[in-house]
């Protein structure tokens, strides 16, 4: 009974406190934990790191540059089928499965041209995979060139990254930042406001009462 009792009090005093406070408080409350959040999540996350290999469709003698465009959008699509990481899996030293999550692939609509990226915990690693991924598509379409009359050719091979792709601590925290100032907002406009009690003021008699009253 006596800690129940004691602990009455305290709550009752924090109440009190609390609704003292402005009513914007929660605005830079907010934002203050979203800066801690993300400064956090950035500091904890393992850094990426994404490197990008090219590849290039070139028409044969009996086809015209718009067949190496549409064979090059075709590829493309097909670039992180399970047929197509056959290859590329020994090299790279993955499953299928993990490349299929590592690697990214991009077609130009005006460009006969593929661009394959990799984004792995290792600059080496992610330069490996995506040279591994990009040769692999091109052995694989290169198999039926005589009746495609279109054959990939490496453009440009990927290189190691100097700097990893994944957001910075700072980026993070100015992230967590907003969003934390968003939430705060909401809950603003969320918030009932106070309603003010106003004391009863004097009774006007209606019209008939006042006749009733004012007849001898």
């Amino acid at each position: 009974m006596s800690d129940s009792a004691n602990e009455r009090p305290r709550t009752d005093v924090l109440r009190a406190r609390l609704a003292q406070l402005p009513r914007w408080w929660a605005l830079p409350a907010c934002a203050a934990l979203g800066v801690v959040a993300g400064a956090g999540y950035g500091v904890l996350q393992t850094p990426q790191y994404t490197a990008t290999s090219y590849v290039v469709a070139v028409p044969q003698e009996k086809a015209d540059p718009a067949t190496a465009l549409g064979f090059a959008q075709a590829y493309g699509r097909v670039a992180t089928q399970l047929a197509v990481l056959g290859d590329a899996q020994v090299a790279a030293g993955m499953s299928p499965a993990e490349l299929q999550d590592s690697v990214k692939v991009v077609t130009s609509p005006d460009a006969p041209m593929i661009a394959v990226s990799a984004t792995t915990a290792k600059p080496s690693a992610a330069a490996l995979t995506a040279n591994a991924v990009a040769q692999s598509l091109a052995r694989s379409a290169n198999h039926s060139k005589d009746s495609t009359q279109v054959k990939l050719l490496a453009f440009s091979r990927a290189l190691e990254p100097n700097s990893p792709s994944s957001l910075s601590t700072g980026v993070t925290a100015l992230v967590g930042g907003c969003a934390g100032g968003l939430l705060g907002g909401l809950a603003l406009l969320v918030r009932p406001r106070a309603r003010t009690e106003k004391a009863p003021g004097p009774s006007v008699p209606g019209p008939a009462s006042a006749l009733v009253r004012s007849a001898p």
